[in-house]
């Protein structure tokens, strides 16, 4: 096996932390066109590369997977405790909420 060339590991991570970044820029402009076209197949996958985008990129930056959901739920739960307008209006931080506290409780049982 062949020695790991730290300072080439360096710059691919950081290689890799542009293109996500340059990612993330992509989904958002293709979801704003889709958003103008109406067109929700197109919405839906920009908003999931959105999603996959960011959980990759923290990993590059040395966030693990779990770490950035759980600031997701906790920034969830401030949220509807401090009457975000969203969660006034519709209600909304509180469903994502029960949605992703279902899905943990899913996970276990399986």
């Amino acid at each position: 096996m062949e020695p790991v060339n730290h300072d080439l590991d360096i710059a691919r991570n950081v290689r890799t932390i542009d293109w996500l970044r340059t990612e993330i820029l992509d989904y958002v402009a293709n979801l704003f066109k889709a958003m103008w076209q109406n067109r929700e197949e197109l919405m839906l996958d920009a908003l999931a590369g959105l999603i996959m985008a960011a959980f990759l990129l923290g990993k590059r930056l040395g966030i693990s997977f779990s770490r950035l959901e759980n600031k997701l739920l906790a920034k969830l739960k401030a949220s509807a405790l401090e009457g975000h307008e969203i969660e006034k209006w519709y209600g909304d931080m509180t469903s994502l909420l029960d949605y992703w506290q279902e899905r943990q409780v899913q996970r276990h049982n399986d």
